[in-house]
């Protein structure tokens, strides 16, 4: 790269920044780029003695770093706030591309992106929060949504699902890309890899289902607690289910009734967030993941590539990564009666589940392998630089 090309990838919190662009960054950077890091600090307030999260990420990666508070909620007067410092922040830092991800950076960023006017920006739709929200609420993110797109220059879905959807809402008219087979971050298959079992699901153990993720509404956990209590009911010690992930009490509270069931059901075991979620794929037959709404769900690309088959709903990113009788099924959203009939076929079914289980990780590996994935983006950055920055 003849010219050092300053790229600046921005998120709302810098935990998207360690989730997708650790180990990326830093190839980033010695491919010749420039790389900021920009996002919310998420550190306690007035703590001065303890490294930022994204000041441990941007050391990590060998990169520099930009601060710029942000709420991942509707917050007005904050959202006002935090456009003006990304405003400062990119005029300071005069960067070639800037690539957000995420919705609340994808927004404010784009809209400072276009201000002080970067010539590349590029915002990936990791998700779309809009189909399954309704009124007011629907409107304003799609506008949101729109105005995010208005001010890119390219968009990146996720998906299949996630540009079919910006295309049917009438979100933008502007082409629109999925880079390789879709998913931004990729799976590091030596990292991901399954220990030898000696054991079988249905052959004298309970049949153990994971679920990976926030404890929230529209995870799907409220179906998915009420099906396996029903489940831990009619075939006591039969089953068990694990759940990886912490609740969030503000932004999407599991029923009360959901959290009383935890609590009592001897079957379920809860352990919270987990820096390593792979000891715990590895005591596991199944993933079972019935979220409402997804991107490219990364926890279901992680289980298959530990040779884990996956019950999931029938939305964008899951029904691309599952293919039916293959290496999971696939049902409906927000339906307990049928999240459980897959539950208890599977249960019942071993020789079913081992057959899936064998394809898994080889249907990952085709598709998903973390260095084909970077590669894609790799190319697509060359591509915009010779379209808008070539002499």
């Amino acid at each position: 790269m003849e010219k050092r090309i300053k790229l600046a990838r921005v998120t709302t919190v810098p935990s998207s920044l360690l989730s997708f662009c650790t180990g990326l960054v830093r190839e980033l950077a010695d491919d010749g780029y420039n790389v900021v890091a920009i996002s919310s600090a998420n550190t306690t307030p007035g703590d001065n003695t303890t490294p930022s999260e994204l000041q441990t990420f941007a050391q990590g990666e060998g990169v520099e770093y930009a601060t710029v508070e942000m709420e991942r909620h509707i917050s007005p007067l904050r959202d006002l706030r935090a456009l003006w410092n990304m405003i400062k922040t990119l005029r300071r830092v005069k960067p070639d591309i800037v690539h957000s991800m995420t919705p609340k950076a994808g927004l404010i960023t784009m809209m400072a992106a276009w201000i002080t006017r970067v010539p590349i920006r590029v915002h990936t739709f990791t998700g779309l929060v809009f189909p399954t929200s309704t009124g007011l609420k629907r409107r304003i993110l799609m506008l949101t949504d729109r105005i995010t797109c208005a001010c890119a220059t390219h968009i990146i879905p996720e998906g299949e699902g996630v540009k079919a959807d910006l295309l049917n809402f009438h979100i933008t008219r502007k082409p629109i890309r999925v880079l390789g087979y879709g998913n931004i971050r990729g799976i590091d298959l030596e990292h991901f890899k399954p220990e030898p079992r000696q054991d079988k699901p249905g052959y004298g153990k309970p049949f153990t289902f994971i679920n990976i993720g926030r404890l929230v509404g529209d995870k799907g956990i409220n179906e998915l607690v009420e099906a396996f209590t029903a489940i831990s009911a009619e075939q006591p010690g039969k089953a068990k289910l694990i759940l990886v992930g912490p609740t969030e009490d503000k932004l999407d509270p599991l029923r009360l009734e959901t959290l009383r069931a935890i609590e009592s059901c001897p079957d379920i075991e809860a352990v919270g967030r987990q820096s390593d979620v792979r000891p715990w794929l590895n005591r596991s037959d199944a993933l079972v993941f019935p979220s409402y709404r997804e991107g490219f769900p990364n926890v279901v690309i992680e289980a298959g590539a530990m040779g884990l088959p996956s019950i999931v709903t029938d939305i964008n990113g899951s029904r691309e990564i599952i293919i039916e009788g293959q290496n999971g099924t696939i049902i409906p959203p927000r339906d307990t009666a049928a999240l459980k009939n897959a539950m208890t076929q599977w249960i019942s079914n071993p020789d079913l589940v081992a057959g899936m289980a064998e394809n898994a990780r080889q249907l990952i590996a085709t598709r998903f392998e973390q260095s084909y994935v970077r590669q894609c983006l790799k190319d697509y950055y060359k591509s915009l630089i010779n379209e808008k920055l070539a002499p």
